[in-house]
C-alpha cells in the first residue's frame, strides 16, 4: 500500500489540531510551524476538512480551527479517505482489471491486505492516539521547539530595529 504526503499530513495535522486544541483554536499557521508543512498544502487539505465535517473554523482575534467532533468519534480511516487518498494495495484501484481487463493472480490478496489495513486503522481514532504517551510527549517537545525558534526570532527583530 502507497500512503502518499496527502494521507500521512492530514493525520499528522488532526492530531496536532485535537491535541492543541483542547482549550483554544488552533491556526494553520502554528499547526504548519509545528509540523513543518507547507502552510498553503495544509489550507488544502483543511478544506477537504471542513467539507468532510470533521474541523470547523472559528472567526475573528483568537480564531482558527478546532474539531467539529469529539477526537474519540474521529477515526484515521475517516481522515485518509477526506482527503481522497485511497486506502488500496492492488495494482489496479481495486477495479480486478489489473491483467488484460481481468483480475491478475493474487488480486485477491492485495484486495484482502487492502480491507485488513482499512479495517485497522477505522479501530483508531484521534482519542486513542491523545491518550498514548508517546504523543503527548513529542507534542510538547514539539510545542517547546516553536516557542524556542519564536523567542530567537523576537530577539533578532530586536536587534535589527
Amino acid at each position: 500500500m502507497r500512503l502518499t504526503t496527502k494521507g500521512r499530513y492530514a493525520v499528522t495535522a488532526m492530531l496536532d489540531l485535537a491535541y492543541h486544541s483542547q482549550s483554544n483554536p488552533v491556526t494553520l499557521t502554528d499547526i504548519a510551524t509545528r509540523q513543518t508543512i507547507s502552510l498553503s498544502y495544509l489550507e488544502q487539505l483543511f478544506a477537504r476538512l471542513r467539507k468532510a465535517g470533521m474541523v470547523k473554523g472559528v472567526r475573528g482575534p483568537g480564531g482558527g480551527y478546532t474539531l467539529s467532533r469529539g477526537a474519540r468519534d474521529i477515526n484515521i480511516a475517516e481522515i485518509i479517505e477526506a482527503v481522497d487518498e485511497p486506502v488500496d494495495s492492488t495494482k489496479c484501484g481495486g477495479k480486478a482489471n489489473c491483467h488484460n481487463d481481468q483480475p491478475c493472480l493474487t488480486h485477491d490478496l492485495w484486495m484482502g491486505l487492502s480491507e485488513q489495513i482499512r479495517a485497522y486503522l477505522k479501530e483508531i481514532s484521534l482519542g486513542q492516539l491523545l491518550e498514548r504517551d508517546f504523543v503527548s510527549d513529542v507534542a510538547k517537545r514539539q510545542g517547546r521547539q516553536v516557542e524556542h525558534v519564536i523567542e530567537l526570532q523576537t530577539r533578532q527583530e530586536k536587534r535589527s530595529a
